[in-house]
């Protein structure tokens, strides 16, 4: 029998974002490990999960992260844990 997980899509939508916005705000933003991942449990906590388990659930799912809304939301909550995590980082 096929083991079947439980993945929350919304996890892998942040994580693309920020290296996105890394990517064009490189001076802005520490790219270190700690601060990346405080920043994807800041955005990740301010969103709802979106947990699949099948590939039909797992596509309806890709298309509302991928809608204006769906990126719109994202980018917003990332940016958002950004600004937190510049004011206040955790690493040396």
């Amino acid at each position: 029998m096929e083991e079947i997980i439980i993945v929350n899509k919304m996890e892998s939508a942040v994580k693309r974002m920020l290296d996105e916005i890394i990517g064009r705000r490189e001076k802005d933003v520490c790219a270190c490990e700690r601060c990346k991942l405080d920043i994807i449990a800041l955005a990740l906590n301010s969103l709802p999960p979106k947990y699949v388990v099948t590939e039909i659930g797992n596509a309806v799912i890709n298309v509302d992260l991928d809608s204006a809304q769906g990126k719109a939301n994202i980018t917003m909550a990332v940016c958002n844990a950004i600004d937190i995590v510049n004011k206040r980082p955790r690493h040396d």
